[in-house]
């Protein structure tokens, strides 16, 4: 099937996952952290408190993930999302009136748990189930709404809160919110239930089985994958948390460092298309096992670069380690545990990252306040990107023997 003819195919449903994903931008950290100069100041916060708040609000998210993430594998995707985008909305109507600390922790756990917990969830877990032989092209197309939110929700946001009061502009966000309602429920109109999908597809991981989330758990190949999955969440969020203090360090002006979003934009598109078709011909495994090299590279190059120049490159290496890292880790779930408790198998891997994008502000933070920047950070970042690498690599190669030969199905056909 050619690329033109599966979009026009399969047009609604790519669409809503797309769509999904762009919504989660305002639970992500690359959002949430452009107000973080007008949040520590309108609360009397340092770089660690701030974090801090982060971290709590965003690990609490991660817990509830592991419980809310399984309830794909028995709802729809478009009552499961109405659902979750009334929740983001609020979260978002409750940041622009947050008074104390603990409004502004229930604030960041709401965004963190329907933004970027289950928003995303629910658009890769919606691809890989609906689509088999062409889940690689899948993920990657509805991919394109993280991309498209990251270049351009910031650059639109940051222009605003040049006129407008930071509150307001989380009151814009909600109503933005509210508006892909209908539109998702239009788009979702003839989607079946995970259960019936689930039937027919019958897309099995390895030994033939459809392992379930207590078998993941006791299988070596989960913890082999824990490092890369806590890496990219984890250092990744906190290179868009610090991004006002990495300029400030740096000496870039914010708006000019925000305006790179769109190149990096541009090739995360790239590396997300590139890496969708990848994953069709030889498998999520042999890009699982390169995808850290991208993340080395890049916080090299930004530790040591003294211009814009210089961070130009490096947001565009390691968007191409963004553009495999939006696709991989859903496909490797489906191809080496099956797809029939896919939900409850992907929420771990989900709380995973939400907790790694809890650990990595948090933890960036502290380190700021007791001297230490975040550009020199980064060396010791890169370090563990690559001893991650070398542990998924372990980890795949025998792993691999024990997979099947997946049947060619897709959401059309099913």
């Amino acid at each position: 099937m050619g690329f033109l003819t599966f979009l026009r195919a399969n047009a609604p449903f790519l669409g809503a996952g797309a769509l999904l994903a762009f919504t989660s931008s305002y639970g992500q950290t690359y959002f949430i952290s452009l107000f973080a100069g007008e949040i520590r100041g309108a609360f009397g916060l340092s770089h660690g408190a701030w974090g801090g708040i982060y971290t709590v609000g965003t690990m609490i998210s991660a817990v509830v993930m592991i419980w809310a993430g399984a309830l794909t594998d028995r709802f729809r995707v478009r009552h499961l999302g109405a659902i979750v985008a009334v929740v983001l909305a609020l979260a978002c109507l409750l940041m622009a009136g947050a008074q104390n600390g603990a409004m502004l922790i229930l604030a960041v756990f709401l965004l963190r748990f329907a933004g970027q917990g289950m928003m995303s969830h629910l658009s890769v877990v919606a691809m890989a189930r609906w689509f088999v032989a062409t889940r690689g092209r899948a993920l990657s197309i509805a991919a394109m709404g993280f991309s498209f939110g990251q270049a351009i929700l910031p650059i639109l946001f940051v222009a605003l809160l040049v006129r407008f009061d930071w509150r307001w502009l989380w009151l814009l966000a909600a109503v933005m919110v509210l508006l892909t309602m209908p539109v998702l429920a239009r788009l979702l109109r003839a989607e079946r239930t995970p259960q019936s999908v689930a039937r027919q597809t019958q897309s099995v991981g390895m030994q033939c089985r459809h392992w379930t989330r207590r078998d993941v758990l006791h299988h070596w190949l989960f913890w082999m994958m824990v490092p890369v999955l806590l890496g990219p969440p984890a250092w990744g969020t906190a290179l868009f948390f610090q991004q006002v203090h990495l300029t400030e360090v740096k000496g870039w002006a914010l708006v000019d460092y925000v305006a790179l979003m769109p190149l990096f934009t541009a090739a995360a598109l790239g590396a997300t298309l590139v890496a969708g078709a990848l994953i069709d011909r030889f498998g999520s495994a042999v890009l699982a096992m390169a995808y850290m090299v991208p993340y080395i590279v890049s916080f090299v190059i930004m530790a040591a670069a003294e211009t814009l120049f210089g961070a130009a490159i490096s947001l565009v290496v390691f968007a191409l380690g963004s553009g495999i890292q939006a696709t991989v880790p859903a496909a490797l779930w489906a191809e080496f545990f099956g797809t029939r408790h896919l939900g409850s198998i992907k929420a771990l891997s989900a709380a995973l990252m939400v907790f790694g994008s809890a650990i990595g502000p948090g933890i960036s933070g502290v380190l700021i306040d007791w001297g230490l920047s975040f550009p020199q950070q980064m060396w010791g970042y890169a370090v563990y990107f690559a001893v991650a690498g070398v542990i998924i690599t372990l980890g795949l190669l025998p792993a691999r023997k024990l997979l099947p030969s997946a049947p060619e199905v897709d959401v059309k056909r099913a």
